[in-house]
């Protein structure tokens, strides 16, 4: 949602939110803790998750954090299992991002898994641009590797790769994705895929070939981060996702009722 254009009422986002809680997901990223002058949108994200009927629901609630301020008032929540943080590959985006140069962030992320072992939370590292840098900066695999090897040893525990601006090739997706899995055994390794119609089953094998069972989507491909400052290509779709990962017989099952109703208001919001 955060990109949205226009502000979304905050009963609309709970009534979405709470349908996608219905699905059968194992984890709703459902709001941001960050600057509301930044990121209008995420403004009412404690307002949001003030109505969220989660306690019943098997599906684990993420939020989005962008420093230390707000990953305290997000773990102040009982609701909120993850904490997200955004740790770019590259400079001009991490500055863009978090205001931050890659070394602060990663100090950050020192304070952040600190911080979730007091107050019993996990915490989820995205590394965007991880398959490329629209930049011109300096970008390759070992640099990745890099980063990464050094965000486990500060003991994260879950790394999603990020195809932020949907540059991946699917030779990358699985070249960088297998080789993290391999080398990183305590970590949960997951991807972030950024793609249009014509290249998502191709980056998505490319990542089941790796041996990725972590994937992230969203409901008609909405989405992309308004930080890039580029012209965004969409989130994978998650129903796509849905169909897709039923035909290769790896699905747990889903409330087919509640995603169904999750699509239509889907139809509602994003308009």
């Amino acid at each position: 949602m955060q990109g949205w254009p226009h502000i979304i009422p905050t009963e609309k986002k709970i009534e979405y939110l709470n349908s996608l809680l219905n699905v059968g997901f194992d984890v709703l990223d459902f709001g941001s803790f960050v600057s509301p002058k930044a990121i209008p949108q995420m403004a009412d994200t404690a307002g949001v998750l003030s109505g969220l009927e989660w306690a019943g629901s098997r599906t684990k609630l993420l939020a989005i954090v962008a420093n230390y301020r707000g990953a305290d008032e997000a773990a102040s929540f009982d609701a909120v299992r993850y904490l997200g943080f955004p740790f770019s590959i590259s400079e001009t985006f991490q500055l863009r991002n978090t205001n931050k140069t890659i070394e602060g962030s990663f100090g950050t992320v020192e304070e952040l898994v600190e911080l979730c072992a007091m107050r019993g939370k996990e915490l989820v590292v995205y590394l965007s641009m991880g398959f490329g840098n629209p930049y011109g900066e300096p970008w390759n695999a070992a640099i990745v590797y890099q980063w990464a090897s050094a965000l486990a040893g500060l003991g994260v525990k879950t790394l999603s790769l990020a195809d932020t601006v949907g540059l991946a090739t699917p030779e990358q997706v699985f070249e960088v994705t297998s080789y993290l899995i391999r080398e990183l055994p305590q970590c949960t390794i997951g991807v972030h895929l950024h793609s249009t119609r014509h290249n998502r089953m191709s980056k998505t094998d490319a990542a089941l070939q790796a041996g990725c069972l972590r994937f992230d989507g969203a409901l008609k491909g909405i989405g992309g981060c308004p930080m890039a400052g580029d012209e965004l290509v969409g989130n994978m779709d998650t129903e796509w996702m849905i169909g897709h990962f039923k035909h290769k017989k790896i699905l747990p099952a889903l409330n087919e009722a509640a995603l169904a109703e999750s699509l239509r208001l889907a139809g509602e919001v994003f308009v």
